[in-house]
């Protein structure tokens, strides 16, 4: 049997990958700008009362994914994803509705207020969209940990570097993931393929929060490492 161990994808970062150079490095560094203690509790705990108390447990646990939990996943995702724009739309309105915080690091429409406005936002589709591909570049290679490791080194890397975006909000996001597939794909996301769910949800967490610390992203929280 087959194991996809995400958890390990980023002890070594491919070497094309790495940062090179000590300046290079310490410019970077200079470049990040992490949440502070105080504000990062306060998501930490408005996530977790939000969600389910096991379900963060097990987003915070990342374990191997078995040849079973991918089949569930890719063939669970193929529904998903028939209408990518449509349902990337609604998982990037119930991050930001659920979280408004998360709206901040988006410039082309962190400022509309209005919902149906947001829902609407040409950019904010293109968005999802793009949120979605990148979950199917992920799922249709989970037996190739190359591929998958180079997707999302790249992910982390622009969120950290380019963006600023605290990695705790990928944990966030990655619930919000899990909200919507179980109460909009009910009939396909049982409980079982939802348990496979939080295990590549987790996986994923935890490969973007090791890129994050591979470019020397600077964590004030000692909860935002575990």
């Amino acid at each position: 049997m087959r194991w996809v161990f995400f958890s390990l994808f980023f002890t070594h970062i491919l070497p094309e990958q790495r940062p090179r150079g000590g300046e290079q490095k310490k410019k970077e560094r200079r470049d990040l700008l992490p949440l502070s203690p105080r504000k990062e509790h306060k998501t930490e705990r408005k996530m977790e009362m939000r969600q389910e108390e096991g379900e963060l447990d097990l987003l915070e646990q990342p374990s191997p994914l078995t040849d079973k939990d991918i089949v569930m996943i890719q063939e669970s995702w193929i529904k998903v994803y028939e209408n990518r724009m449509d349902n990337g739309v609604a998982i990037l309105m119930r991050f930001f509705t659920d979280f408004p915080s998360s709206k901040k690091f988006f410039k082309d429409f962190k400022h509309i207020e209005r919902i149906d406005e947001l829902q609407n936002n040409v950019k904010l589709k293109r968005h999802g969209e793009r949120v979605m591909n990148l979950i199917n570049d992920v799922i249709v290679n989970l037996y190739n940990s190359e591929k998958v490791a180079l997707v999302l080194n790249g992910l982390g890397k622009s969120h950290a570097l380019r963006h600023h975006v605290e990695p705790i909000y990928f944990k966030i996001l990655s619930g919000v993931i899990l909200t919507v597939l179980r109460e909009a794909f009910s009939e396909v996301v049982t409980s079982e393929v939802a348990a496979a769910w939080t295990k590549f949800l987790a996986n994923l967490y935890s490969a973007v929060k090791a890129v994050y610390e591979e470019v020397g992203w600077i964590k004030l929280s000692a909860s935002a490492s575990k």
